[in-house]
């Protein structure tokens, strides 16, 4: 009752501009009450019209009024103050529709601070002291404020549910178990509550780990973005210098052929005018010749004719010189056809360099590969999540490899198989390559029977005809294998054996992950030793192999 009538002083004696209680209170002529400085403040929003108005009811007046502060009213005012209107509650501290509300509050309630869950009710800081204070209270548990409290009572049984049913998965009360839930497996509430937050925090923690290893792998990706970005940038530099380098040097080229050509236009030019000259020459010197013999031949006197015409060889004979001039111009004309031929020549090669390399290019970046850096399964279980189901490619086969199974199983024979000719088969060693190719993290087991095998990987230009150790896994740069005899095993790579130590047995696995460029042989019995292991840098994708002995059966394994 007290707060409600300190609630209502407050909205009495406050200020309707400002909304605070009055401070140097006025009153107008149409008898509301202002702060001094707000209605001040109002009217000289007004003072253009000259019409001042009141903030409440709008009356007008003019002119402007003056302001005297009500002493009387400040008076009261401060009364109030000091009698406590000012501890009154803000409007902050009662319960809004998304807040919990006091149960016990009257009226305007509050906001409940805490929620007893033996009482089933929530209570505001005034009605909560009792459950601090009364000792019968003070064992009640008390929480954060909660709107579903009701959800505790037994709906059937109007009781609180204290219990937990396991079989039924439920909360019920005392009387549910030994009603409808009687012979189940039942618990406190608390117990399983305990129980389940065990198992929370153990959820926690794993999702907590994975957040910490996403942040990682984010962090990765972070410098990835970073390197592809840097590298993405150098080759544009670089590859603009390099191209602006070509462009320059065929520039230059360009404008270094039409001089070369010009200078021997001008060189046969001159040769053709100085034979032009020569031959006018000798033109001008026939025709004399021919008006003087014209002129001998139109004598009459015989003697005259013989005495002054010269002998005179017949038929007169074709100047070197014209032959030579003529074969001069058609190796011109030649000559500079065969320039045309050799530049046309240099564009056609260049052309198919550029196409060929670019295509090259476009392939190496198409293959950018942006990666997070797993770590390596440590238990075979983890390999497992990785198991690859494997088969054989009968294209490959060597003709003796009998393949069964599902072509999962190969054995080398005596006599040859029925397959037909395919370039893809090995035709001298014992080898075949699987049908499917591996390019991302997987895992495969190959069991024998036998003295000794080849489990191999290889890319699939790996040469095939011949007997040449190009064709044989282990000796050639193509190719990566693990030899496993009965009293030793040996790793080898382009012809290069590494010793291998470890626990014999008739089963190995193969963990691949290419992108990291890791290759890892194990030993598989009770146990999973690690025999060898390979880091490198993969440029094409890998095929499962093996290599037999005659009478040796191998099988990739079915993996659950």
């Amino acid at each position: 009752m007290a707060q409600k009538g300190v609630q209502l002083y407050r909205e009495t004696f406050s200020c309707a501009i400002c909304l605070d209680l009055l401070n140097d209170p006025v009153a107008i002529p149409c008898g509301h009450s202002y702060c001094m400085n707000c209605i001040k403040v109002h009217w000289d929003g007004e003072d253009e019209r000259r019409i001042y108005s009141c903030p409440r009811c709008r009356e007008t007046f003019t002119p402007r009024p003056a302001l005297l502060k009500n002493t009387m009213l400040a008076s009261l005012v401060e009364e109030l103050k000091k009698t406590g209107l000012e501890d009154a509650p803000a409007d902050h501290c009662y319960a809004g529709p998304e807040d919990v509300a006091c149960d016990l509050c009257t009226g305007r309630k509050m906001k409940a601070l805490k929620s007893c869950m033996f009482c089933l009710a929530s209570y505001c800081e005034i009605h909560l002291q009792p459950h601090y204070e009364a000792a019968a209270l003070k064992k009640h548990k008390l929480v954060e404020p909660s709107k579903n409290l009701q959800e505790n009572i037994c709906s059937r049984h109007d009781e609180v549910m204290k219990l937990f049913c396991r079989t039924d998965q439920q909360c019920i009360c005392y009387l549910c178990s030994m009603d409808e839930h009687k012979g189940h497996e039942t618990v406190s509430a608390a117990a399983e509550r305990t129980e389940r937050q065990r198992e929370l925090v153990v959820s926690r923690q794993n999702i907590q780990q994975r957040i910490q290893d996403r942040e990682k792998d984010l962090t990765v990706l972070q410098q990835e973005v970073e390197v592809i970005n840097h590298s993405a940038d150098k080759a544009v530099e670089d590859n603009e210098k390099i191209l602006t380098e070509l462009i320059r040097l065929m520039e230059k080229r360009r404008s270094d052929v039409k001089p070369y050509v010009r200078s021997q236009q001008r060189t046969q030019l001159s040769c053709v005018k100085e034979r032009q000259e020569r031959l006018k020459q000798e033109i001008t010197e026939l025709r004399r010749k021919d008006a003087e013999l014209e002129h001998f031949s139109q004598m009459e006197d015989h003697n005259q004719f013989l005495q002054n015409c010269p002998s005179l060889p017949l038929p007169l004979p074709l100047p070197r010189e014209s032959t030579e001039s003529n074969s001069a111009n058609i190796r011109s004309l030649k000559y500079f056809e065969d320039v045309t031929a050799a530049v046309s020549e240099v564009r056609d090669k260049l052309q198919e360099v550029l196409s060929e390399k670019w295509t090259n290019i476009s392939l190496t970046v198409a293959e950018v590969d942006v990666l997070l850096s797993q770590p390596e399964p440590k238990t075979r279980a983890d390999f497992l999540r990785y198991s690859r189901e494997i088969t054989l490619d009968p294209n490959t086969a060597h003709t003796q490899l009998l393949l069964s199974e599902g072509r999962r199983k190969a054995t080398a024979m005596d006599q040859h198989q029925h397959y037909s000719s395919h370039p893809d088969r090995f035709t001298h060693w014992f080898q075949a390559l699987s049908r499917e190719s591996l390019t991302e993290r997987c895992y495969w087991e190959v069991e024998w029977k036998g003295e000794r095998i080849n489990v191999a990987v290889a890319y699939k230009n790996i040469s095939r005809a011949g007997d040449s150790l190009e064709c044989a896994f282990g000796f050639n740069d193509k190719s990566w294998k693990l030899y496993c005899g009965k009293n030793s095993s040996k790793f080898y790579y382009n012809s290069v054996p590494t010793p291998v130590s470890g626990p014999q047995s008739t089963r190995v696995g193969v963990y691949l992950d290419h992108s990291a460029g890791i290759l890892s042989f194990y030993s598989i019995s009770k146990t999973m030793t690690l025999l060898h292991r390979v880091q490198t840098t993969f440029t094409q994708p890998l095929y499962a192999g093996l290599c037999l002995s005659p009478g040796v059966p191998a099988e990739f394994c079915k993996l659950k």
